[in-house]
């Protein structure tokens, strides 16, 4: 069985979040999905909409998603790619080359964003939206 492991915020769920499970899942027979724990976000300057209990119960009851983890820092990956058996670590590509490092441990797969649609655009449009 080939596993693959991908990890983001997914707040705020969209298309393009799906597009990417779907890809990501499609690599390997098992997907584990990392979400930012609350308290790594308020580390990296970031609020999500969504409490990090709200955003894995979302992600569980995607088809794609097997299993979902919370990421707590930056350095876990070598950890939750040994500990869980990982054959395949996938990011967007705006992420490239930042996660090379993990190639010691696992293929690593940058994958396209999907075009026009991402949590900042929708977060922009509401605020323009709020602020006529």
């Amino acid at each position: 069985m080939k596993k693959v492991i991908t990890y983001g915020t997914f707040d705020l769920l969209h298309w393009g979040h799906i597009n990417l499970l779907k890809r990501a899942s499609e690599l390997g027979d098992h997907l584990t999905v990392a979400i930012s724990s609350d308290e790594f976000n308020k580390l990296k300057d970031k609020q999500a909409y969504h409490s990090y209990d709200s955003r894995k119960m979302i992600l569980e009851s995607i088809r794609y998603v097997d299993k979902v983890i919370p990421e707590n820092n930056w350095e876990q990956k070598i950890q939750d790619v040994i500990e869980n058996d990982i054959d395949i670590f996938v990011m967007g590509d705006d992420w490239k080359g930042k996660f090379d490092f993990l190639k010691d441990y696992c293929e690593v797969i940058y994958l396209p964003r999907t075009v026009g649609i991402s949590t900042t655009k929708i977060k922009k449009d509401l605020f323009k939206v709020q602020n006529g």
